[in-house]
C-alpha cells in the first residue's frame, strides 16, 4: 500500500533549496519537509507510525488474543462464550500478534523526487491487509488466515466447549463432534478497516498537500 505525496514546500530553507541540484540530497530534503503548523514531517510520519501500532494493540480482538487462552470474549466475537485464542487452536505459548506488529513496523517514508524550487514527492509504504493475511495463517489450515476470517467469519462455534483439557494444544478449549449450542461467530472489523483509517490518517498529514494513492 503506497501513499504519494507531492508537496510544494514554500517554506524549505532557501540555502537548501539552492543546494538541491547540486547536492541532490533527498535526506536532506527529508528533513527539512514541515506541515503547516511547522512540525517536520518525517517525525511527524514516526509519531503518527507509533500511534498506529498502539491503537492495533488497542482493538479488541488484539487484546482478547494476546491474553492467551483464559481471556474472556471482549470482542463479543463468540457471543461471551471463551475466547479467541483458544477457539482458533493457537498453541500455548504462541504470539499470534506479534506477525502483524512486525508488518506495521515495516511502515516507512522516503522522498522519491524533488526540484530546485523545493517541489519534493514524499512516499509513505504501508503494509497491505494480504500482506497481513499472509502472516496470519490459521494453525491447522496455513492456507486461511484467522485475521481475514475476523472479518468474514470462522466456522465451528456450536461444536467448541471452553474447557481445560490435556488434549487441546493452548490447553484449554476443545471442538467436540457433535453440536452442543446454537449461535455463530460474530464477525467483525478488523484489519481492512484499520489499515483504511491510518491510510486516510496519513492521506491527511497536511490538508495543502496535493495527494494521490498509487
Amino acid at each position: 500500500m503506497n501513499i504519494r505525496f507531492t508537496v510544494n514546500q514554500r517554506e524549505l530553507d532557501r540555502e537548501i533549496k539552492k543546494s538541491l541540484p547540486s547536492r541532490n540530497s533527498e535526506r536532506r530534503v527529508e528533513r527539512s519537509l514541515k506541515d503547516k503548523s511547522g512540525e517536520l514531517i518525517y517525525k511527524k510520519i514516526e509519531k503518527m507510525k507509533k500511534q498506529m501500532i498502539q491503537n492495533f494493540l488497542s482493538l479488541p480482538i488484539t487484546k482478547e488474543i494476546m491474553e492467551g487462552p483464559d481471556a474472556s470474549n471482549i470482542s463479543g466475537t463468540l457471543g461471551g462464550y471463551g475466547n479467541l485464542f483458544s477457539f482458533i487452536g493457537f498453541s500455548k505459548g504462541d504470539k499470534p500478534i506479534a506477525p502483524i506488529i512486525q508488518q506495521l513496523e515495516k511502515t516507512t517514508h522516503r522522498v522519491i523526487k524533488f526540484s530546485a524550487n523545493g517541489r519534493a514527492r514524499l512516499t509513505i509504504e504501508m503494509p497491505s491487509k494480504q500482506d497481513i493475511f499472509k502472516v496470519t495463517p490459521l494453525p491447522w489450515a496455513t492456507g486461511i488466515s484467522w485475521a481475514q476470517r475476523m472479518e468474514i467469519g470462522l466456522s465451528g462455534l456450536g461444536m467448541y466447549l471452553n474447557t481445560s483439557s490435556p488434549s487441546s494444544s493452548s490447553g484449554r478449549g476443545i471442538q467436540v463432534k457433535n453440536p452442543i449450542r446454537g449461535g455463530k461467530f460474530s464477525n467483525q472489523p478488523y484489519v481492512s478497516q484499520f489499515l483504511n483509517k491510518w491510510q486516510k490518517a496519513f492521506l491527511n498529514i497536511d490538508k495543502k498537500v496535493s495527494v494521490s494513492i498509487l
